[in-house]
This record gives structure tokens, C-alpha cells and sequence, in this order.
């Protein structure tokens, strides 16, 4: 009879214990979610394909805080460094580890696609291809230059800034208020709390929206399969596989030695933000994650002023992940055509990628903007060959996007351990604890 109790008050408790487990756990959420919408999109595509508006309702939730949380996370760290200098040198560095880490990730994606040769078993005829499907994106691409860019960092208007799409028009913004509010001392206090006080505020309403991050995954995710399907993506299965086999080597190679050698395991961090990753790669956007990324990286012993410098920055300078895409995506539209590329049309396609892809973020869509823009100034290559790319653009986005995040991570623990803002002992523990949370 003992026997019977015990094993009643286990089966009792068991429903509970997940039930707790599940609703403690928004990894877990999100990954539920993704799993029903994948189902949903495999075996009744049409419903799912009506399921959008839940990804995009959670992405613009997520987007309407992102020029707040980056305002008083940069004023309030700015202010507490009062320093132009400061200032100037965690900017420089973190500019000059985007350039360098940017460039390794093209090289790998070019490297990779010499050897593997994705489209090689490809026959394409470029007067078959329907160019008017591409037509959006040229333009966006020919609209965004370098120039344009620089010049769109500047807002019209200080609340501009902040309705506007680029987000380092509102780091600009924070920078210079930041910089004003430390040197005004103590007549600047007042604010200086008051900032402090808005961006709890804030995280509050963050805190509120993640929430409703499983209903997001699910949207996106039926979408994604019930629009595209797996079958139809058969075709380009080798660069789709080529490129997420690349993908890891960059991350647990690349990425793993810069953490080994600052003293902190890639692993760690995966494990660590690993909610944030995968609401990442439910939603396709590295724009979900950023306000609790931000949050997290302070919690670990980053400081303020850090954070909201690196990570902003580095979703603009630093796009690892479509890095990979762009030089693995040209050379599989080469190869598919049969255009022969020597070692300099490579070295100039190496060349212009470092400044298309700077150039076109801000731009929705913007890795097949980079993708446009690069091809526009290859000329050997014909522009009309990113269509057959059109219809995995959806699958690869979501390994850009993972890794694009990874790498601003990484970015920001390498430059505050170089700024001894954290040891890496404390560091290792932060994450650790939190993790096993």
C-alpha cells in the first residue's frame, strides 16, 4: 500500500513539475513554439502561411523599445565614464575587432565555397531567370551608399532620431547627451537619475513583450515552412547545408578561440543566452534579442557604457553571420553560371563585400541587399543570378542572424575584458550561475 501512495504522489507531481519547468523557461517556450508552427506549416500550409502577423506583430513590439533601451543604456554609461577619451578608445577598438573579424568571416565563406563548390552541379542560363523579381532589392541597394549611410547617421532632428530606422542615429544622439551629462558634473545629477529610473522602466516593458516571444516563434516559423516548404527547397540543399556546416566552424572555431584567448568559453555563452539565440532563430531577426542581450551582458559585469557602444555598433559594422552568406552566395551564382573567377575578380569581390555590407544595413532585408549590391559591382557575374537565391533567403536568414548575434556578444565580452571592466574568472562564474539558474 506504501508502494501505491508513492507511486501515486510521483505521477501527481510529475505535470506539475514540467508544468513549472516549462512556464520558468522562455528557451523552452519558444522552443514549443517553433515545433507546433513546423508541424502546423508541414501538414496545413495555407493556415500557417496566415500565421505572419504573429512574427511580425512581436518583431515590431521588440522594435518600438530598441531606441530607448539604447538611449539610456549609452546616456547613463557615457555619463559615467566623463570622458571623450574613454569614449573614443572602446569605440576604436571595438571598430578596429569588427574590421578584423568581419574580413576572417569573409574569408571563410570564400574559402569554403572554392572547396565545396555549392553550385558547380548547377546548368543555369541567365536569360531564363525573371529579373523583375529582384527589382526591390536593387533599388535598395543603388539607394544605400557609403556616403548616404554616413550622412543618414546624422537624424534631422533629435527626436528623429528616434523615429527613424537606423539605430546609430540614436547612438549618436545617446553619445553626445552622454558626453554633456558627464561633463556638467553635479548639475547634470538630476538627470542622470532620472535616466537611471527610465531605463528599469524600460526593461519592465521589455520584460512585459518577451512574454509573448513563443506566439512570435510560432508565426514566424509556420510562415517560414508553410510558404516555402521543404521540398521546394531541395534544389539548393548543398548551400544551404554548406553554409550552416561554415557557419559553425566560424563560430566554435573563430569565435571560440578570440573567447579562449580573453579567457571565457564559447560554449559558456551559448549555454548562457541560449533563450535569446533561439528566439532569435525562430523569429529570423537579431532585432528581437538586443534589448536582453544588453541586459544580460550587464548582469555578467559589462559595463553600461560598453554594451550600449558595442552591441548597437556592432549590428551595423559587425554582420559576421552575412559576412559568411555574402562571399559563399557569389561565388554559388559564379559556379552555377560557369563564370571563371581568377584570384583578383575573388580579392575584389573580397573587397567590395567589406563596404556593401556595412552600407545596406538598416535596409529590411538587408544580407540580400548586401548580396545585390555586392553582385552590381561584379560585372562578370550576372545581377539576375540572386533569384535562384530568392527562395532560401528565408532558411539562410536564420543562420545569419544566430551568428551575426553570437559574434556582437563575443565582440562586447572581448572589449570589456579588454577594458578590465570584468576578470575572467568572474566572468566564467557569472555565466555559469546564471546559467545553471
Amino acid at each position: 500500500m506504501p508502494n501505491s501512495v508513492n507511486q501515486t504522489d510521483v505521477l501527481s507531481t510529475r505535470p506539475g513539475s514540467l508544468f513549472r519547468f516549462v512556464a520558468r523557461n522562455l528557451y523552452v517556450q519558444v522552443l514549443l513554439a517553433m515545433a507546433i508552427g513546423i508541424t502546423l506549416g508541414h501538414y496545413y500550409p495555407e493556415i500557417a502561411a496566415q500565421m505572419k502577423p504573429f512574427g511580425d506583430g512581436f518583431i515590431k513590439l521588440i522594435k518600438m523599445t530598441i531606441g530607448m533601451v539604447i538611449f539610456f543604456t549609452v546616456v547613463s554609461g557615457i555619463a559615467g565614464m566623463q570622458s571623450f577619451g574613454k569614449v573614443g578608445k572602446v569605440g576604436g577598438i571595438a571598430l578596429l575587432y569588427f574590421e578584423i573579424v568581419s574580413t576572417i568571416a569573409l574569408l571563410i565563406g570564400l574559402v569554403v565555397a572554392n572547396i565545396i563548390k555549392p553550385g558547380e552541379s548547377f546548368n543555369v542560363d541567365p536569360a531564363k531567370l525573371d529579373a523583375s523579381q529582384i527589382k526591390q532589392y536593387v533599388t535598395a541597394a543603388q539607394g544605400n551608399g557609403l556616403t548616404d549611410f554616413f550622412l543618414n547617421i546624422i537624424p534631422k532632428t533629435l527626436v528623429g532620431a528616434f523615429t527613424s530606422d537606423s539605430i546609430l542615429s540614436v547612438v549618436f544622439v545617446s553619445i553626445l547627451m552622454g558626453l554633456v551629462l558627464g561633463k556638467i558634473g553635479d548639475k547634470g545629477r538630476p538627470i542622470r537619475e532620472l535616466v537611471d529610473a527610465c531605463s528599469h522602466w524600460i526593461f519592465g516593458i521589455i520584460n512585459m513583450i518577451m512574454r509573448f516571444a513563443p506566439i512570435g516563434a510560432f508565426g514566424a516559423m509556420a510562415f517560414t515552412v508553410g510558404k516555402f516548404g521543404i521540398a521546394s527547397l531541395q534544389s539548393l540543399v548543398v548551400l544551404i547545408s554548406t553554409f550552416y556546416l561554415t557557419a559553425a566552424i566560424f563560430v566554435f572555431v573563430v569565435l571560440g578561440a578570440i573567447g579562449y584567448w580573453y579567457g571565457f568559453s564559447i560554449f559558456t555563452v551559448l549555454r548562457h543566452f541560449r533563450s535569446e539565440l533561439v528566439l532569435v532563430l525562430a523569429t529570423s531577426s537579431s532585432d528581437a534579442a538586443l534589448p536582453a542581450l544588453m541586459r544580460k551582458l550587464e548582469n555578467v559585469g559589462c559595463k553600461p557604457g560598453t554594451v550600449g557602444l558595442v552591441m548597437p555598433a556592432g549590428y551595423v559594422f559587425n554582420s559576421d553571420g552575412t559576412n559568411i552568406y555574402i562571399t559563399m552566395a557569389v561565388l554559388f551564382i559564379a559556379q552555377a553560371m560557369h563564370v571563371e573567377l581568377t584570384i583578383w575578380h575573388q580579392l575584389m569581390i573580397l573587397g567590395v563585400a567589406t563596404l556593401t555590407t556595412k552600407g545596406s544595413a538598416g535596409v529590411p532585408g538587408a544580407g540580400f541587399v548586401s548580396l545585390v549590391a555586392t553582385l552590381a559591382l561584379v560585372p562578370e557575374i550576372p545581377l539576375v543570378g540572386v533569384t535562384m537565391l530568392l527562395g532560401i533567403d528565408r532558411i539562410i536568414s536564420e543562420g545569419r542572424a544566430l551568428v551575426n548575434v553570437i559574434g556582437n556578444v563575443v565582440a562586447t565580452l572581448v572589449i570589456a575584458r579588454r577594458e578590465g571592466e570584468v576578470g575572467s574568472n568572474d566572468l566564467q562564474l557569472a555565466m555559469r550561475t546564471v546559467t545553471s539558474d
